[in-house]
């Protein structure tokens, strides 16, 4: 296993979504979940968390064939019963060492050991506030038809409600706090396992109501002591001749990124390293010039 987390990072994360649900609300008819004052689509931790975790399992091979598992997934056994997580900790011979050692989402993002005889409780190092849309948007109502009638014997067919969003852009900021990894255990490969999972886990989430989904800027700073600039999304400044809610393409818009790497510019001796991954299509401004940096470690000093 690689070294531990010694240095605090922060994380700005931002996707576009096309005529999909970002994130269902299973209290309010799987609407996507909207802030009405504002006009913005909400995305939960949680949702964000489940696609990496997703991508862990099925991509990297952290499915429990091996050494390498994810804590928290959906388990049936062969009468059809879901695991809870005090069966999931016999899988581990309820041992908080053994799943620190083959779970990599507790030891990034942290949970609840249910252990026979001591249970634990970790706090993630890794943390993300509740996502939101950069642009304004709505909420669109669609009606279809089953496959099926409602009953055999019937020759019509049932009907079904989707609710969706014409387009989005949805941003995360994130937290990898090096106290709690010390505890969690949380690695710099899990670290770049986490990254990859944010980048190819949200483009290869192609479920019925989650694919149009692309990963459009992912910008990680690593400090050199315990200190974070914060509130990343709520620094970027959508730039676009149209109207927000009639915005339908990456194309349409840019996104001005000056306040961010101004105050970069103030802290810079508190900065270790920063790291910019984006998609071709999407334009950053900076200071009224276009960043050209894709995939690529920024110079502090050239900022």
């Amino acid at each position: 296993m690689s070294q531990i987390i010694s240095n605090k990072s922060e994380i700005l994360f931002i996707y576009d979504i096309e005529n999909a649900n970002p994130n269902g609300d299973p209290l309010n008819e799987n609407r996507p979940r909207f802030d009405n004052d504002t006009s913005t689509v909400l995305v939960s931790d949680v949702r964000l968390k489940r696609t990496i975790r997703d991508y862990w399992f099925e991509y990297k091979g952290y499915n429990g064939k091996n050494d390498k598992d994810i804590f928290i997934r959906e388990i049936i056994d062969n009468d059809g019963n879901v695991y809870d997580a005090k069966t999931r900790a016999i899988d581990f011979k309820n041992d908080k060492d053994i799943v620190i050692n083959k779970c990599i989402d507790i030891r990034v993002f942290g949970g609840v050991l249910p252990l026979k005889k001591d249970p634990i409780t970790f706090t993630g190092p890794t943390q993300f506030q509740m996502g939101r849309s950069l642009n304004k948007t709505e909420i669109l109502t669609e009606q279809g038809t089953g496959a099926f009638a409602s009953k055999e014997g019937k020759a019509q067919k049932t009907f079904r409600t989707e609710y969706k969003v014409p387009y989005a852009i949805i941003g995360f900021n994130g937290i990898i706090n090096d106290k709690a990894a010390k505890y969690s255990k949380m690695t710099e490969e899990d670290k770049e396992l986490l990254l990859e999972g944010l980048w190819e886990g949200t483009k290869n989430l192609i479920s019925r109501s989650k694919y149009g989904q692309t990963p459009l800027l992912l910008l990680t700073i690593d400090y050199n002591e315990s200190f974070y600039i914060g509130n990343l999304r709520q620094k970027i400044k959508l730039i676009t001749d149209k109207n927000e809610k009639e915005i339908r393409s990456v194309n349409e818009y840019k996104l001005d990124l000056s306040e961010i790497f101004n105050e970069i510019k103030s802290i810079k001796n508190k900065i270790k390293r920063i790291y910019i991954k984006k998609d071709d299509r999407l334009v950053i401004l900076n200071n009224n010039q276009v960043l050209k940096i894709i995939n690529n470690e920024i110079n502090v000093n050239e900022i």
